[in-house]
């Protein structure tokens, strides 16, 4: 199949680099990971408010702009590259859950909420090793009022600071894929409490959320309570699918900076770019991001089809599975590349590949390393399923 990009997303593209180029210098993004949010807020209003990126996904029938998943997925690989520590990525994740399962009042209400500036995030476990519905441990309780959730969640992506969040919880006595329910959650509402966790990567602010009895109305049910454990695994799919545009743009940016450096870097009486050895290092970098890149843009379009139906959870679960065991393989290789390329100087604090070394690794565990989604997709090749 021939794939290329059309003229309009090219041009999405473009301004996407100049955007960051200006909002997310390295500079920036160092002094925001130091502070209380982990990002800064007054670049995700400009992007809101200039670029309007959160309504890439929301249909023209809501006033998004009504694009795909490979306009998204080309914004978050130039995202990756500058290491935008904002909560975009985790909104864009809430808002196809909104677009796939939500009733019409749901995607008139959050749609709006979401154009409007507004950020979301995801909360799935808390001391689970897998993520799927059998790690949620968070429960549902039915009372005359409405359900009440009640539960711990973990490495929850900008859980502190979101407005919306989205929960998986079940109810009472149950385990495995039974019982599992998503809920819409207001990050104020009465019960939450959250707080920031100290991570590896400085530039992924991760919180702890814990629900205390939050009362939750039918109306914030999305999709069919006690039976949405397909649908989480989905959801899990598409944020995994996500994580890997990241970890594609984090990949170009480590080859690219370090490229550069040996190109300056002189040793004997010459630079030590043109040392054979080391030509053949970053012919193997390059190969691993120009691979990881193939896959991606593969998942984009998964993604969309989809959304239209025309494609199932099995393709889903094969395309993310395929992506994130790639992705997250060939960001941390090109990384560590980098970090034995620039020497003993590349983990110092001084120089940027280690942020991008950090993120590497970090990336590569959330949402399961990938010898557990190779080992997905062969258990789906085994079944038959793909």
């Amino acid at each position: 199949m021939e794939f290329s990009f059309t003229d309009e997303q090219t041009m999405i593209f473009d301004t996407a680099e100049a955007f960051l180029g200006e909002v997310a210098e390295v500079a920036s993004i160092r002094k925001s990971m130091e502070t209380n949010t982990g990002y800064d807020p007054s670049a995700w209003d400009r992007l809101c408010q200039e670029m309007y990126w959160q309504a890439i996904l929301i249909p023209e029938d809501n006033d998004g702009l009504g694009l795909g998943a490979v306009e998204l997925v080309g914004i978050l690989e130039r995202m990756g590259k500058k290491l935008y520590n904002g909560p975009f990525a985790s909104s864009a994740a809430v808002t196809l859950a909104l677009a796939k399962w939500g009733s019409g009042d749901q995607k008139s209400t959050y749609f709006a909420r979401l154009m409007a500036g507004e950020s979301a995030t995801i909360a799935v476990i808390d001391q689970a090793r897998a993520w799927s519905a059998e790690g949620v441990s968070a429960q549902a309780v039915q009372t005359d009022e409405g359900l009440r959730i009640s539960g711990k969640y973990r490495f929850v992506q900008h859980g502190h600071t979101a407005n919306l969040i989205l929960v998986a919880a079940r109810a009472p006595g149950s385990s495995g894929q039974d019982g599992v329910g998503l809920f819409l959650i207001d990050a104020d509402a009465e019960g939450v409490i959250r707080k920031r966790v100290p991570t590896m990567d400085q530039t992924r602010p991760l919180a702890e959320v814990q629900l205390e009895s939050v009362l939750v109305q039918p109306e914030q049910c999305l999709g069919c309570v006690g039976n949405s454990a397909p649908a989480l695994a989905q959801l899990l799919d598409i944020q995994a699918i996500l994580v890997t545009a990241e970890q594609l743009g984090g990949a170009q940016a480590s080859l690219d900076m370090t490229v550069d450096y040996l190109q300056e870097r002189v040793q004997f009486g010459r630079t030590i770019a043109s040392f054979q050895a080391v030509k053949h290092k970053c012919a193997d970098m390059m190969l691993k991001v120009e691979a990881s890149r193939s896959i991606v843009y593969y998942a984009a379009c998964v993604i969309d089809e989809w959304l239209s139906d025309r494609y199932d959870a099995n393709q889903l679960a094969e395309a993310a599975s395929m992506a994130k065991a790639y992705s997250s393989d060939a960001f941390f290789f090109v990384a560590g590349c980098g970090i034995q390329l620039f020497g003993g100087v590349g983990i110092t604090e001084e120089y940027d590949i280690q942020l991008y070394f950090k993120r590497a690794k970090a990336t590569e565990t959330f949402l399961g390393g990938g010898a557990a989604h190779r080992e997905r997709v062969a258990q789906m090749l085994l079944a038959g399923e793909c």
